[in-house]
């Protein structure tokens, strides 16, 4: 007589069953926790009284779901042949039905089974936590780049193609070795910086102020002063396209000099707002009634 084969998909948590033993009175949940936590010994369970109220339970539920229901009667079906080789006298002369052979690799393949439902349970939990740490989690979405144009080759000239290698050629240059500053450029110095630019014209582009030689702390102060500057209103910024050129351009209000640094501000880095730098007023002469002398 061999035990009926079973795959652990029960749901004890939808029936409401309740394990009631010496050592322990709760759901089957709680039990499985216990005994996987090692705060119950799964071996020293006492299956007759599992098996007794698994049956009981399964003549007052009505199973509306019979997928559990199947998974249930299996595993009663298990516990009563288990129960039955418990309660049967062994027969030493009869191998087959020596309970400590067969009865042991049953119970420790049942014992294998709720151990197996309580990894998947806890998989389950994990899952959950995970899902719900998902929907609180906002990505950027991937951006749909243009397609490449087809570029007429006909009109095109020995001296646009040798131009336009030039400028690949300067771009892929690499940079020099990294040099040490003693005074590295200050955002507030790259803001007065591009200010005066615009002074003279309305537009320029952001690479001509980060530099050529593509110095990462060049671009970094530079993009720091570009967004000031857009944040206080004395400037705008744009980009035709992803990935593109970006376009300053001049604020149309006046713009105002950031005052020089005060004492002891000389290495800070931090940015000044320029439109709340007040222009220092000149100084009043005195009147000739003032510059006269009292004894005049």
């Amino acid at each position: 007589m061999s035990a009926p084969e079973t795959t652990t998909r029960a749901a004890p948590d939808s029936t409401g069953l309740t394990v009631r033993l010496e050592s322990f009175v709760g759901p089957l949940d709680l039990l499985l926790h216990l005994c996987r936590t090692n705060e119950m010994d799964l071996s020293r369970l006492s299956l007759r009284t599992i098996t007794d109220q698994y049956l009981s339970h399964l003549e007052a539920v009505r199973f509306q779901d019979l997928e559990v229901a199947g998974s249930f009667m299996v595993m009663a079906a298990t516990l009563i042949y288990l129960k039955s080789k418990l309660l049967l006298p062994a027969n030493p002369d009869d191998p087959e039905e020596a309970l400590d052979e067969e009865g042991e690799l049953l119970k420790r393949e049942l014992e294998e089974r709720l151990r197996e439902y309580a990894r998947v349970k806890a998989l389950g939990t994990w899952l959950a936590e995970r899902e719900s740490e998902q929907s609180l989690i906002f990505g950027r979405t991937t951006a749909e780049l243009p397609p490449p144009e087809d570029i007429p080759l006909e009109d095109l000239s020995v001296h646009l193609l040798q131009r336009a290698m030039q400028r690949l050629i300067e771009d892929q240059k690499r940079s020099r070795p990294r040099q040490i500053e003693a005074n590295p450029l200050s955002v507030l110095e790259r803001m007065t910086e591009i200010m005066d630019l615009l002074r003279s014209t309305w537009s320029l582009l952001f690479s001509s102020v980060a530099g050529a030689e593509r110095v990462r702390a060049e671009w970094v102060v530079t993009l720091l002063a570009l967004l000031e500057l857009v944040r206080l209103g004395q400037a705008r910024a744009r980009q035709a396209e992803l990935f593109g050129e970006i376009v300053i351009e001049r604020h149309a209000v006046s713009v105002r000099e950031p005052a020089p640094l005060a004492e002891g501000e000389a290495d800070s880095d931090e940015p000044r707002p320029v439109d709340s730098v007040a222009t220092a007023a000149p100084a009043e002469e005195p009147s000739p009634e003032q510059g006269e002398s009292p004894d005049a």
